[in-house]
């Protein structure tokens, strides 16, 4: 199989011309490889590659996705006797025991793994531009960033090397570069995917993992491989009443759809994301649906602090656990992070409590906006993608943080107010999808805009929990309204 004919499938097209005979999983393989060797060197997505490993799998094949290269992140996705990063020099000898649910579900669909795929360090950053790893770049643009944290992910994925890549949403990192790379990407509902063995949820449920695809129906055949409980998961979710990938089949029915472009957080959102959703609602009301402009009533600085709250303790307990099982020193850790983990240090724990019980408040919201609409629709970001480095900390705020890290100066910080201007300054960006984390309620972004300069703009829909069904037979009607896998013709 040439590397031109390889961009043609997608994953599911792909397991097809397997299962008939028509190329084997070696030649697959074989493309997807030189597809990487082509374009890799340019955007930096493929942190650790598994070439020779790839070629020596043999996948199942009576599987439903036998032979389809695949990509995971690198974070969380833990692969037995491989190392996992975390995009941290602290975790360079980090390497698990065994398998995650997530990858031995992977593994038994038949997916080939080519590598893992760089990160920010912990995850943290809506940019992909690690110390350990370098900056991975878009490939629409190679000056701009591809979005993060599953930055890698969906780089690799718009350039071709696989059809879809694991990834996983903590705060939109399913979500943003799906939206910077022109993909799809769902974030599934809390539950419907095991965070196990090791975790019992990630990010106290915040965060759950999936994958960027180029087509809806990828993602649909990846949430059936991997959705259901595991044994000694906190709770199971309702199953669906059938497969994804045969509900996504089925039309949605007219729905009732709210719109809302203004920023939860009173930020400014660029001028094409809000062109993106207001285009995407002409596309609706021609398919027959209802769409009205109306939001979740929520205080968008509380989920703002919230959601700070939950980041902050996540990366201080990361770094104890590097610190103490790793020998990890504080110069293993990026200065970012090292400030993000001062302030989960002295944060109290009455006030993290407080904050981990406000998210109440917010599926609360939602539950009655829900009483009223299907689904919301609003920009997946707010602003169009940096440029490679512009979110750079300034040398005068580094100097300012490593003076509060000699001070040990978390306490003061925290009573200064100043943690209520990180919280708008850090998510200012990407202000739309941190309330699907903190709800657990699944969301997705869709690949429906292009700039005139031909940047793809996704715009997202979120849905009720346990709503995904709904999500993609909605968004297999807008793929087949306004196709999108062409576009993907211009990075050959």
């Amino acid at each position: 199989m040439k590397p031109s004919e390889y961009l043609r499938y997608d994953a599911v097209a792909l397991a097809d011309l397997i299962r008939r005979g028509d190329v084997s999983a070696r030649e697959v393989c074989e493309a997807a490889i030189a597809r990487a060797g082509a374009v890799n060197g340019r955007i930096n997505a493929i942190c650790q590659p598994q070439f020779e490993q790839a070629l020596a799998q043999q996948p199942p094949a009576d599987a439903p996705l036998a032979g389809v290269p695949f990509l995971l992140k690198d974070l969380s996705q833990h692969q037995a006797g491989e190392a996992c990063t975390y995009g941290s020099r602290a975790y360079r000898n980090f390497v698990p025991r065994q398998d995650s649910d997530y990858v031995r579900r992977s593994r038994k669909a038949g997916l080939v793994f080519l590598g893992r795929t760089a990160t920010p360090e912990f995850g943290l950053k809506a940019v992909t531009e690690s110390e350990l790893w370098g900056p991975s770049r878009n490939p629409w643009r190679t000056d701009l960033t591809p979005g993060g944290s599953s930055g890698g992910s969906g780089a690799a994925v718009a350039a071709g090397i696989v059809p879809m890549a694991g990834a996983n949403d903590g705060g939109g990192s399913i979500r943003i570069p799906a939206a910077y790379n022109g993909l799809f990407g769902l974030k599934p509902s809390r539950g419907r995917i095991s965070a196990g063995p090791d975790m019992a949820e990630h990010w106290t449920g915040a965060s759950c993992d999936h994958v960027v695809s180029r087509t809806v129906r990828d993602s649909a055949a990846m949430l059936d491989a991997l959705a259901g409980p595991a044994p000694g998961d906190p709770f199971e979710i309702a199953p669906p009443p059938g497969a994804y990938a045969d509900l996504m089949q089925r039309a949605p029915g007219p729905l009732r759809i709210g719109l809302f472009t203004a920023s939860p957080y009173g930020t400014e959102v660029d001028r094409q994301c809000i062109e993106a959703v207001e285009a995407t609602a002409r596309t609706l009301e021609n398919l027959g649906h209802h769409v009205e402009l109306a939001k979740p009533e929520f205080d968008g600085q509380a989920l703002a602090k919230c959601y700070l709250g939950l980041y902050f303790g996540e990366v201080s307990a990361l770094m104890q656990k590097a610190r103490q099982e790793l020998g990890a020193k504080s110069s293993d850790f990026e200065l970012d992070t090292r400030l993000i983990g001062m302030l989960g240090n002295t944060l109290p724990l009455p006030d993290y409590v407080r904050l981990r019980q406000r998210w109440n408040e917010f599926g609360r919201a939602l539950g009655v906006f829900f009483e009223r609409f299907d689904l919301y629709l609003c920009p997946t970001t707010g602003r169009m993608p940096a440029r490679i480095g512009e979110l750079n900390t300034p040398a005068h705020l580094q100097l300012a943080s490593r003076l509060m890290l000699l001070l040990k100066a978390g306490k003061l910080v925290h009573r200064s107010g100043l943690v209520d201007e990180l919280a708008l300054e850090s998510l200012a960006r990407t202000p739309f999808t941190q309330l699907a984390n903190l709800t657990g309620t699944p969301a997705m972004s869709v690949p429906m805009h292009w700039t005139a300069d031909g940047l793809p703009v996704g715009v997202q829909f979120g849905a009720r929990h346990g709503g995904e069904a709904t999500l993609l037979q909605l968004a297999a009607q807008l793929e087949e309204a306004n196709p999108w896998f062409a576009h993907y013709e211009r990075l050959e």
